[in-house]
């Protein structure tokens, strides 16, 4: 299984582990991350915005007015910009894009909690699922109707992104359906939390409860045993009456069948009891289809986390934190190596190599290992840093500077000038 690039720890604890790094700089540490995680807070404000008016054109959710209503050709455009955005958003949140293969794996596994589900694909203009954080659970699940328990292991997901556009409304109209639970055209986005990857396709918004062939049998067998009862115990005289009859109609019997009061009430109380037994099993069959359909509504009540216009803000927090955390470490580890460099010991950056030690900076590759070597060692956790990602920040940030292929932080005190500089000119007067 492919390591995570989430970081699986608060980034308080982030920010509190870095500064036991360098724990003779403790109050200027505190100062420079306050001010890096607000510039963050503040460049994830602006995106949250854009997402936001983009969104807006097309929010199933949303109760403000438009002052200049949006026509089909803008929705588009803001769908796109949207869609976007969001996969930009949720790159950001180390979330990964889940793939084909792992969403057709999904439809031909069989489901955890007994239920087949049916989803209909070419309703959608696009469809897009997005997972963080996946392992190997293991639960154990009855069988032969509650008297077996088998341990069962699945690789889990503990968060799910769901982005889907439904088609317009001339497709439905030409397909004969009239939407009930979505709307036309409309974009939902949603996020789930721990969904087995066998059951990815209870997520989908149009997925439909079927009878899963042992249950078809189950309630074939108990209707075929049933049905010979009745028939053998109750309809025994009726249906010898009924074939006297067809037999003198059609021409197979000369004597003529005498139709009494009695027989008529005989025959009327096995139709009866006929038609009873079969209204039991097609409730039968409806009340267990209901069964599965409340097993499906549970599992999505407490998997679902957020909805629509909330699954992005969740997201942007979310972001917030991984580049948030990832800052934070990255500066912190290039600082490190600097002091023990000048310090003339090279044990906390044994991944560098002596030209590196003597420029008091790091390559990315030594960096991306140092970081994830410390995490395993230390902490116990096999992690992906994306260090990429975590240094062109601090580099636009002018925290860290590039030499060729090593860079190297800059002191904690100039880092602290240089973004408090940055909030004191953040807005210049017209």
């Amino acid at each position: 299984m492919p390591l995570e690039r989430f970081i699986p720890f608060r980034k308080r604890d982030v920010a509190n582990l870095c500064e036991g790094l360098l724990s003779h700089d403790s109050a200027v540490f505190r100062t420079f991350s306050t001010l890096l995680v607000s510039r963050i807070h503040y460049q994830y404000h602006e995106q949250l915005e854009a997402l936001k008016n983009s969104y807006s054109h097309f929010d199933p959710n949303k109760d403000t007015r438009e002052l200049q209503p949006s026509n089909e050709r803008v929705r588009k455009q803001n769908q796109k910009a949207f869609a976007k955005g969001f996969a930009s958003l949720l790159n950001a949140a180390n979330f990964e894009k889940v793939t084909d293969d792992d969403l057709e794996a999904a439809l031909n596994e069989e489901s955890l909690f007994k239920v087949r589900l049916a989803v209909s694909f070419d309703d959608f203009e696009d469809v897009v699922f997005y997972r963080r954080g996946d392992s190997i659970k293991t639960e154990t699940v009855r069988t032969f109707f509650g008297l077996r328990k088998k341990q069962v292991s699945f690789t889990n997901y503990d968060k799910v992104a769901v982005y889907i556009t439904f088609k317009d409304e001339a497709y439905f109209k030409e397909k004969g359906q009239t939407p009930v639970t979505f709307k036309p055209g409309s974009t939902i986005v949603k996020l789930f939390q721990n969904v087995p990857k066998a059951d990815l396709e209870m997520l989908f918004p149009n997925s439909e409860v079927k009878m899963r062939p042992l249950d078809k049998l189950i309630i074939s067998a108990s209707a075929a045993i049933g049905g010979t009862v009745v028939l053998v115990t109750k309809l025994g005289a009726s249906l010898l009456l009924m074939a006297s009859f067809l037999a003198f109609w059609l021409g197979f019997k000369d004597d003529e069948v005498e139709l009494t009061k009695q027989s008529l009430i005989t025959f009327g109380i096995g139709m009866g009891v006929f038609g009873s037994f079969i209204f039991k099993e097609w409730t039968k069959f409806k009340n267990r289809k209901i069964r599965f359909m409340k097993a499906l509504s549970d599992n999505l009540y407490f998997k679902n986390l957020d909805n629509n216009a909330g699954v992005f803000h969740t997201l942007i927090d979310a972001a917030e934190e991984e580049d948030s955390k990832e800052a934070l470490l990255a500066y912190t580890f290039l600082l490190k190596c600097s002091r023990v460099s000048s310090e003339g010991s090279a044990a906390f950056c044994k991944m560098q190599s002596d030209s590196e030690i003597a420029a008091g900076g790091m390559t990315l590759a030594n960096l991306d290992s140092a970081i994830e070597t410390y995490f395993l060692e230390e902490l116990n956790c096999a992690l992906d840093f994306d260090v990429t990602d975590a240094i062109e920040k601090l580099v636009s940030m002018q925290l860290v500077e590039q030499n060729g292929d090593v860079f190297v932080a800059r002191t904690l005190k100039d880092a602290v000038k240089i973004l408090d500089d940055f909030w004191d000119n953040i807005y210049q007067p017209v």
